[in-house]
């Protein structure tokens, strides 16, 4: 397998976001059996109220047939409640083209976290199990259509779901190819990650690496979870206090991790680069360790990852 299957990354991807809504069981049940709020409840096919529990069926693995919009709000929020009904009816109206994903933050706090959520409402795009644009506050009717037909302009070639919803077939009626069979070695992985295990889950990605070290899948996993681990736990005020002492090289290491976490990816670069230009010894080699681990999150033919790799090179040399 190589990292270039957009369905087995769009499966790894789904793994890891599971892990965030799957790592503590207790919250998980907690999330499942609270009531829905009246205010944010829906009843159509093409409107879902996600919670914890059901995230990873109702968001990432929908995603991998047509992109789901998670719409990021609270009953507190008034501008929530000018955008989730135009919201609704752009997804009626779409046919299941896309889907919405309504997520109260109040009662589903870890996919708040799992977004890098600041400000709601926020509206994501999910698409083959991962985020791939987002916007923040309440916009009108108009703007809302135009960024949603961009997306399904964009996506409209790699998933073909959309065209089918579009001509009137539902997407559970679209035909798969077959599923390839299990590794056991990743669904041990896999296991542990739904456990909230990063630390086993990365022991088994090491171990199929330490068997084949040219395993591509297995070692975008472990940069992941690598990720993921530290993510999870980055201090909210992490860039802050990164910025107020630019000679602390964890405070920089931090930082970086919180920017990617909020998709600022080229200012986690630029922000590692810059650490490496002004460190040396074990610490400039530490840093330099965890930017290409980052660039592992990434294809290698991403513009943002061969441009820090230019900018990496010139600061090493």
């Amino acid at each position: 397998m190589t990292r270039s299957d957009p369905r087995q990354n769009a499966r790894l991807s789904a793994a890891l976001s599971g892990a965030v809504d799957l790592s503590a069981v207790k919250a998980r049940a907690e999330a499942a059996n609270r009531p829905a709020d009246p205010e944010g409840a829906s009843a159509s096919q093409w409107v879902l109220d996600v919670t914890e529990a059901t995230f990873q069926a109702e968001v990432v693995e929908r995603s991998l047939q047509v992109p789901v919009i998670v719409d990021l709000w609270a009953t507190w929020c008034g501008p929530c409640k000018q955008l989730s009904p135009v919201l609704e009816r752009l997804a009626e109206a779409a046919n299941g083209a896309w889907l919405l994903a309504k997520v109260d933050v109040d009662a589903n706090p870890r996919i708040a976290q799992l977004f890098g959520v600041q400000s709601i409402p926020t509206v994501v795009a999910v698409a083959g199990g991962q985020p791939v644009d987002a916007f923040a506050g309440a916009q009108p009717e108009p703007q809302v259509r135009q960024w949603i037909d961009s997306l399904l302009e964009a996506l409209r070639e790699q998933m073909p779901g959309i065209a089918a919803a579009e001509n009137g077939a539902e997407p559970d009626e679209q035909t798969e190819e077959p599923a390839e069979p299990e590794d056991p070695r990743f669904t041990a992985a896999e296991d542990a990650l739904e456990q909230g295990n990063f630390e086993e889950a990365a022991a088994a990605y090491q171990r199929i690496l330490d068997e084949e070290p040219a395993n591509e899948q297995a070692k975008t996993a472990l940069a992941q979870v690598r990720f993921l681990d530290r993510a999870t736990n980055v201090d909210p005020n992490a860039v802050a206090a990164a910025n107020a002492n630019p000679d602390d090289v964890d405070a920089q290491l931090a930082a970086a991790d919180a920017e990617l976490a909020e998709q600022k990816v080229d200012e986690a670069f630029a922000r590692l680069i810059a650490t490496i230009r002004s460190s040396a010894g074990d610490d400039r080699d530490r840093v330099r360790k965890q930017l290409v681990d980052l660039f592992d999150l990434f294809p290698a033919d991403d513009p943002r990852v061969v441009k820090a790799r230019r900018n990496l090179a010139s600061a090493l040399f």
